[in-house]
C-alpha cells in the first residue's frame, strides 16, 4: 500500500448506501486503507437503536458530529453528544441508540475494514440519501452477512441505565 497525503480535490466521493433504512456513507474501507480500517458515516433518527452485537475481529469507535447517542458497552451506558467519542472494544458486546430529539450524525470507525465490507454487502446503493424509504430490515440476511464479516448479532440492546 502506498501512503500519501490526499491532494485537495482528489478525494473519492463516498459511497451513499441505504443501510438499515439509514442514510449511510462509506468514506473508507478495504480498498482505501489496505484493510486497516473502516470509516462509515450515518444519519440516525431519534429512537433508532442498533442491534446488540459484537465485533470479533475489530474495535469500533463512535464519534458524534451532531445530536446524541447512548452507547452501551459491557453492561454500562454512556451518553455521547456532539464532539464526543465512545469506544467499543472487540469481543465485547455493544450497541447504541439515538437518544436526542434531533437526528444524530455519527462516524463509526473500526480497526479493520470488515465493517465497511459488511455495510456494503447488506445495503443498497442510492444516489440520493433523501430518497431512502423506512422499512423493516431482512434480519436473517443481516445476521448471515454479519457472520461472514466477523460480527455476531445478539438481539436487542438490553435494559441498561446511563450513569
Amino acid at each position: 500500500m502506498t501512503v500519501f497525503a490526499p491532494i485537495a480535490g482528489t478525494q473519492p466521493k463516498p459511497e451513499t448506501r441505504d443501510f438499515l433504512s439509514l442514510p449511510t456513507w462509506i468514506h473508507a474501507g478495504r480498498n482505501e486503507t489496505g484493510g486497516s480500517l473502516s470509516l462509515v458515516e450515518q444519519i440516525i433518527p431519534p429512537g433508532f437503536a442498533s442491534p446488540w452485537h459484537v465485533h470479533l475481529d475489530e474495535d469500533e469507535s463512535f464519534f458524534v458530529i451532531t445530536g446524541e447517542v447512548t452507547v452501551y458497552v459491557a453492561g454500562r451506558a454512556q451518553i455521547v453528544g456532539a464532539g464526543q467519542y465512545a469506544f467499543g472494544p472487540r469481543a465485547i458486546p455493544h450497541g447504541f441508540r439515538a437518544t436526542g430529539n434531533e437526528p444524530t450524525r455519527l462516524l463509526l470507525v473500526t480497526t479493520g475494514s470488515g465493517f465497511a465490507d459488511f455495510v456494503r454487502d447488506v445495503s443498497e446503493p442510492v444516489g440520493d440519501a433523501a430518497a431512502i424509504e423506512p422499512r423493516e430490515p431482512d434480519i436473517a440476511r443481516v445476521i448471515a452477512m454479519a457472520e461472514r464479516h466477523g460480527l455476531a448479532i445478539l438481539g436487542p440492546i438490553p435494559e441498561i441505565t446511563a450513569a
